[in-house]
């Protein structure tokens, strides 16, 4: 339809035809505006909460939960991290607009708590039957009958339930099943809450599907036995659900934040730093890690209580480097390792001293690895015997830092990563490596209890490469092996 010249129109009228013409011109910028706030879920929502902080993300999650509303998407999954209006999204304003769009709609809703999925019912009510959801969907009501806030029904038939997991649900059916944030701060604590979930969701809300229905998981992950991993592993089986999924995660690989009009980079950094790695890797990142498939498993690391590191024999400085263009993806890595004696009859074990990394261009990575060899005077410093580490190898010599390029594996060159984690293996599990109680040790531990799963693996290569020196050189007092003349042994500061 061409745009109509009101302007132009109006020059030719009379004052009464005038009138009348802008009467009309309301009545049709009225009609159009309902229109689209019909058909785009994100029109809606700005109708319904003035407000409301629109971020890209708000843009793709309406686009998925329209594809549902029109028949395109059956199965959804949306995980993002707490406080970015997933819940007002998805429990509050998503199954209003759906019972405004057919008002003879059967929605379960559930979440972690009957409480809390009532509270969703209740806003969503509220929603339905006020004068701004009337200017969208003029013809939709709540049936007078309906008091309950977590059970309703509209007057064409329609019928809204929440529920809260572990709820009964028998007899009820569902044209949409929506389940917001399954699980609880309680349920991280114990792995049969996680499996209790899943029990409830397959012998009730899956079996009160209607023929046709739609379901949509909206929820935070916590855990590789959460509600989202359980599902999709049956994907697997012949005419099993099957579904698109969506990850938000807070901060994007390349640093730039999920929701800067709400989140600043600065508050997101506060909010890692009070969290431990494995919760803010989980709920912020989406990105949930286990020991089952893991080589390097978080229970073998032996902590370091003191303040202070132990009075280290030797001094390796290990460096996974990525600083070409080509692989500017990747990050740099950078990790110090001593030799040490826990008691006075014990064997030497090995302590992470500290670990670093980051996006790093080559000048700033070859200013780090000048101060951290500075800071810890390291007796060896290894870099990988590989393209990306030679420019930096060539560097860091004319400045008097003598640096080995180290292949791990020896004759067994070109070892692969996870032949490398099995080699180091044995000293883990023996409880031969300690770390202190740092942030950035445990970030260190995280990655490596997360691979060969995990999405970065660039400590894990640092690590293993100087484990596996210390290993092959005979630098850890096993039966086999030989130990290195006495060095006098140094102290070093935690920062």
């Amino acid at each position: 339809m061409s745009q109509i010249n009101w302007d132009k129109i109006a020059d030719s009228l009379t004052d009464d035809e005038a009138k009348y013409a802008l009467q009309l011109k309301r009545r049709l910028n009225k009609l159009n505006y309902q229109t689209e706030a019909q058909k785009k879920f994100i029109t809606f929502v700005k109708h319904m909460w003035p407000d409301f902080i629109e971020g890209e993300h708000h843009k793709v999650f309406a686009k998925q939960l329209e594809n549902v509303a029109t028949g395109k998407s059956k199965r959804l999954i949306v995980n993002m991290p707490p406080r970015h209006t997933k819940s007002e999204f998805a429990s509050v304003f998503f199954p209003a607009w759906m019972m405004g769009l057919n008002s003879k709609l059967k929605i379960i809703q559930a979440t972690h708590t009957t409480e809390l999925a009532t509270g969703f019912g209740r806003k969503c009510k509220a929603l339905v039957h006020s004068p701004q959801f009337r200017e969208i969907f003029p013809e939709v009501k709540i049936s007078p009958e309906s008091q309950a806030a977590g059970r309703w029904n509209t007057v064409e038939g329609g019928e809204y339930f929440a529920a809260g997991v572990g709820a009964a649900i028998t007899g009820r059916g569902a044209d949409l099943l929506i389940i917001d944030d399954p699980h609880s701060e309680q349920d991280a604590l114990s792995s049969t809450s996680f499996e209790a979930c899943y029990e409830w969701y397959t012998s009730g809300p899956r079996q009160r599907l209607q023929p046709g229905g739609s379901i949509v998981i909206v929820m935070t992950r916590w855990s590789t036995k959460d509600l989202t991993a359980e599902v999709l592993k049956m994907q697997s089986r012949k005419g099993a659900d099957q579904w698109e999924v969506i990850e938000f995660p807070a901060i994007f690989e390349d640093d730039n934040v999920l929701w800067p009009g709400f989140w600043s980079r600065e508050e997101l950094e506060g909010v890692k730093s009070s969290l431990p790695v494995s919760k803010w890797n989980a709920q912020w990142l989406q990105k949930p890690t286990s020991d089952a498939a893991s080589i390097l498993k978080r229970e073998w690391w032996q902590k370091w209580e003191d303040d202070d590191p132990p009075y280290c024999d030797y001094i390796i400085q290990s460096y996974d480097t990525a600083f070409l263009k080509s692989e500017r993806s990747d990050y740099s890595a950078i990790t110090t390792w001593g030799i040490f004696t826990p008691n006075e009859d014990d064997s030497q074990c090995i302590c992470l001293l500290n670990s670093e990394k980051g996006r790093w261009e080559f000048p700033t990575l070859k200013k780090k690895a000048y101060e951290s060899y500075m800071e810890y005077d390291p007796d060896m410093v290894l870099i990988e015997a590989k393209a990306s580490g030679l420019p930096l190898t060539q560097e860091l010599r004319t400045m008097g830092i003598p640096v080995i390029n180290f292949t791990p594996g020896g004759r067994r060159a070109g070892q692969d990563k996870i032949a490398r984690a099995n080699a180091c293996a044995p000293l883990f599990e023996s409880g031969k490596v300690y770390a202190p109680d740092t942030d950035w040790a445990e970030e260190l531990i995280e990655e490596c209890a997360s691979f060969p799963n995990g999405d970065n693996d660039d400590l894990v290569d640092s690590t293993t490469q100087a484990i596996l020196r210390f290993r092959e050189g005979g630098f850890i007092a096993h039966p086999e092996d030989y130990l290195d003349e006495e060095i006098t042994p140094r102290q070093f500061k935690y920062y």
